[in-house]
């Protein structure tokens, strides 16, 4: 892997932790088959879905130390690990659109992001987008007051948990492959993710209720090992270059056409579907704002906080 040349031919391995009906594996394959199409077969593809090369933590930590099992994937929150700035794209309720999304993504917020992640290892030749977070719960929830004590898995990611805290929930940081069987048997009640999500893991069929909170709008970089990238030739780095472009710009035309489409299967499928007030939500979760902005090494930087902020109040 990782640029591995064998004989004339580059292998490249993608891993993600997202079911096959996913669209970051949809995403995943539109690469692989740009990549090998316009590489003449020197360039080889293999796509690995449902954590086969391990959970999302270990993946990153395996692309950063240039392990040669995985050379890219995509993550959403797990990023601010590495660099707290990049956790910003992660605060509740601070993006509220594509549009906005797409906005702090390409300007110069987005570069920024970007050298924060060449500084950790990672070139980033993308975002797959990924939609609102919604939760799944087996009670319904249509005010805060409802999550109080709820045991709901978030993913490994310090500002999640807190957002769910402020809630009054119990969030359990958990591996997405976990999650299934943990509600089955009842460990935990709930759970928090997109759309895509939610239907390729088949949450539905051991949660009753989906409340439509919103409460992250994130992005998941397209992130390859930068030892990687830099190993490959020019002609080659320009194919995968231009490989991401092609494969992102797909997975957002294919999410905005599925979305509708799940929430009709959903419905159909039993799921009660409710449209909490978000007003309480907001106000109770921006207590994570002062927790994680601040001038601290470990923390999110004010400048950028009104940087990103500046960028949203100019969409409409």
């Amino acid at each position: 892997a990782g640029g591995e040349v064998t004989g004339d031919k580059v292998v490249i391995n993608i891993g993600h932790i997202n079911d096959e009906r996913d669209s970051w594996h949809q995403g995943a394959l539109k690469f692989k088959e740009y990549c090998e199409a316009n590489s003449n077969g020197t360039i080889e593809v293999d796509v690995f879905p449902n954590s086969q090369l391990g959970p999302e933590v270990d993946m990153i930590q395996g692309i950063l130390s240039d392990s040669g099992t995985v050379d890219i994937t995509f993550t959403g929150e797990s990023m601010q690990t590495y660099q707290p700035d990049l956790g910003m794209i992660g605060m509740p309720y601070l993006i509220q659109s594509d549009e906005q999304m797409e906005k702090v993504l390409t300007g110069d917020v987005g570069q920024k992001f970007e050298d924060l992640m060449e500084a950790c290892g990672m070139k980033c030749l993308g975002y797959f987008t990924r939609g609102p977070r919604y939760i799944t719960s087996t009670k319904k929830i249509t005010k805060v007051a409802d999550c109080n004590n709820l045991v709901i898995r978030t993913p490994q990611s310090a500002m999640t948990v807190a957002a769910f805290q402020a809630l009054g929930a119990k969030p359990t940081p958990m591996a997405l492959s976990e999650v299934f069987t943990s509600l089955q048997q009842g460990t935990i009640d709930a759970q928090e993710n997109p759309l895509s999500v939610i239907t390729s893991s088949r949450f539905n069929e051991v949660q009753d209720y989906l409340s439509m909170t919103e409460h992250v709008y994130s992005a998941a970089p397209l992130m390859v090992s930068k030892a990687a990238y830099d190993a490959l030739p020019d002609d080659l780095k320009a194919i995968v270059d231009e490989a991401g472009v092609e494969a992102c710009q797909w997975e957002r035309e294919y999410l905005a056409e599925v979305e509708v489409q799940w929430l009709d299967e959903l419905e159909t499928a039993g799921t009660q579907i409710n449209y909490p007030d978000k007003a309480p939500f907001v106000d109770a979760m921006s207590s994570v704002y002062n927790q994680f902005v601040g001038d601290g090494d470990d923390m999110v930087s004010p400048e950028l906080l009104e940087q990103v902020r500046e960028i949203i109040s100019q969409v409409e």
